[in-house]
């Protein structure tokens, strides 16, 4: 009669492919349950040898409890449970045991039992040691993808060109902002040569062939596909791969910048020139008034009444007095609201090194929230950095301490910047305002200038003597006013 092996139900958890499968279900169980495991099945193999025929040794049978138990037991412990199996094989065995033959015997059952016992723990330790590396590797190799992906997804979303390159220049990669810096899509663009859009790259290109990690920023004229220029900066890197060595440029399109700067330079230029033409003009029309005055005192004396010249000279001072009156200030629409605290701190950026090199002391004294004026960023920039220049130039020929002290406060609708040195002060401060003054460095325009540069603003420039020093404040209008 046949034999059938029993069917497994479907929720076991037994699985019910071969003998292996069952063997690994045994050596996949918790240290409690195999402890429990093992001592049964050494039980049971003992009853069974035990009611067995004698001529029939079960001893080896002791080995699949060995398999259980070496996985969860310590190395000594598993050399007790060997010893047990020893013990129980001999006691059930049925060879006779003397000294000559069963010693030898014994010491053999007791080196296969721990042999499989310790084979099998260090079988599981090495198991576990590749399962957690195994872990170990699946986790940086995620965490790899991860940082992979972070970073082509912040190449693409950069807003300046990326392009690698192998050494020869050849364009291996380029993000979003690349083909649009350059007009190109990526089938056009890859595989081109970059010096073809940035001609200057070649020199860099070959100092990147004779010298390792080059690490360098440049300026360079770009041409795009469609053949108009731009202006760009350019950082460059070169590094090591497997596949050799390469050339990264990060660029950014300064075209827009240059052309700013270029017409802000323009725009200060001309308003300097605007400022310098009002104030002669002002001087002018000082000098023509009293040349008018003159004229009339001179014609009311009827001394020269019908005289040709001397009525042409009246028509020339008129003339002149009428040349003068043009307002060439700076219009409302030129001004702005300029936060003095960000200002001020732009301030303390520039001077700060000419103040550490000459070891004159600051004090910065700055009223809490100041309100915002009305002026020109630059033109007060010049302002203030005018009156600290001459504050540090009269410092330097100082002996002893050098102070400084530059403070701002509300006054009504106005906010007032002083600028404060203790470098003894200064002799004639009359005549301090007027140009080409005997004994000024340079042209002697600059505190004329700066007056004058207030003044467009709607505000001015004084000077206050103070003790043992000089005290220029600069008067502004508050924006909201």
């Amino acid at each position: 009669m046949e034999v059938r092996p029993p069917r497994l139900n479907a929720a076991s958890p037994l699985p019910a492919i071969g003998s292996q499968k069952w063997l690994f279900w045994l050596l996949r169980q918790s240290v409690p349950t195999s402890v429990l495991l093992g001592s049964a099945l050494i039980v049971l193999i003992a009853v069974v040898d035990w009611h067995s025929a004698d001529d029939v040794p079960l001893g080896f049978l002791y080995l699949l409890p060995m398999l259980i138990v070496g996985r969860v037991l310590q190395p000594w412990q598993t050399l007790l449970a060997a010893c047990t199996c020893t013990f129980l094989t001999e006691k059930f065995d049925p060879f006779v045991w003397t000294l000559r033959t069963g010693l030898p015997r014994d010491i053999l059952y007791d080196i296969a039992f721990s042999a499989i016992g310790l084979f099998v723990y260090h079988s599981n330790q090495n198991r576990q040691l590749t399962l957690h590396q195994l872990a170990e590797i699946e986790r940086l190799s995620q965490a790899r993808l991860d940082a992979e992906q972070q970073l082509v997804a912040l190449v693409q979303a950069s807003p300046a060109a990326i392009v690698t390159t192998d050494l020869l220049g050849t364009i291996l990669s380029a993000n979003d902002a690349a083909h649009r810096l350059f007009a190109s899509d990526a089938a056009a663009l890859t595989k081109q040569q970059l010096t073809t859009y940035l001609p200057s790259m070649q020199w860099v290109m070959q100092q990147s062939r004779r010298r390792q990690n080059l690490r360098t920023v440049t300026q360079a004229r770009g041409t795009r596909s469609n053949g108009e220029t731009f202006l760009a900066e350019v950082c460059i890197s070169t590094y090591e791969t497997a596949a050799g060595p390469r050339f990264t440029a990060m660029i950014l399109d300064s075209s827009d910048e240059f052309r700013s700067r270029e017409e802000t330079g323009l725009h200060q230029i001309m308003a300097s020139a605007r400022l310098a033409v009002s104030a002669m003009s002002h001087e002018i029309r000082n000098i023509s008034g009293a040349i008018a005055a003159v004229h009339r005192n001179i014609e009311g004396k009827h001394l020269l009444s019908n005289d040709q010249d001397f009525e042409a000279l009246g028509k020339l001072a008129t003339a002149l007095e009428r040349m003068a009156t043009l307002d060439l200030r700076s219009t409302p629409e030129h001004l702005c609201r300029v936060e003095l605290e960000e200002l001020i701190q732009d301030l303390r950026i520039v001077i700060t090194p000419d103040l550490e090199e000459h070891a004159v002391h600051i004090t910065w004294t700055l009223a809490p929230a100041l309100p915002p004026v009305l002026a020109e960023p630059g033109g007060l920039m010049q302002i203030l950095l005018n009156l600290t220049s001459n504050s540090i130039r009269a410092l330097v020929s100082q002996h002893g301490s050098r102070q400084l002290t530059i403070a701002a406060h509300a006054v009504h609708h106005s906010v007032v910047i002083e600028v404060v040195d203790n470098a003894g002060g200064i002799v004639g401060h009359e005549q301090l305002f007027r140009p080409f003054q005997a004994g000024a460095e340079e042209t002697g325009l600059g505190l004329y200038l700066s007056r004058a540069i207030a003044r467009s603003f709607g505000g001015d420039l004084q000077y206050h003597p103070v003790p043992r020093g000089s005290c220029f404040a600069v008067t502004l209008e508050q924006a909201s006013a």
